[in-house]
């Protein structure tokens, strides 16, 4: 396991992050403690895309990729006054994820974390 290079994809398209998300709400596994996701590294190319949106706040969801593993995704929020809540707001990208739709830009997450262990 190469502690060099993050995994490929740091935009992740809402529909692929909303799967993830839900995996990660139906995970009923008990975990080995020696195991356990402990803390994540976080590229430095996630935070800065998130940060672009100029938004009030960045929302850090848990997920469960598609390799199983725990992970983070970051979206930018910005208060609405009108409802008291904040509002997701998606960056645009076509990494490669979005690359095999045939849409040339599509709502994204930004995530590229790797779980601690075993990084």
């Amino acid at each position: 396991m190469s502690e060099g290079a993050f995994p490929e994809a740091i935009q992740i398209p809402l529909a692929v992050a909303k799967e993830w998300e839900k995996r990660y709400q139906d995970d009923t596994t008990v975990e080995d403690p020696k195991t356990k996701v402990t803390s994540f590294l976080i590229p430095r190319e996630s935070l800065e895309k998130v940060l672009k949106l100029e938004t009030d706040v960045v929302r850090a969801c848990l997920a469960i990729n598609d390799k199983g593993e725990k992970t983070l995704l970051f979206v930018g929020a910005k208060f609405d006054e009108k409802t008291g809540k904040y509002i997701d707001v998606y960056g645009q990208g076509s990494d490669y994820y979005a690359k095999s739709t045939t849409e040339e830009t599509t709502d994204v997450v930004y995530d590229g974390i790797r779980p601690s262990p075993p990084y």
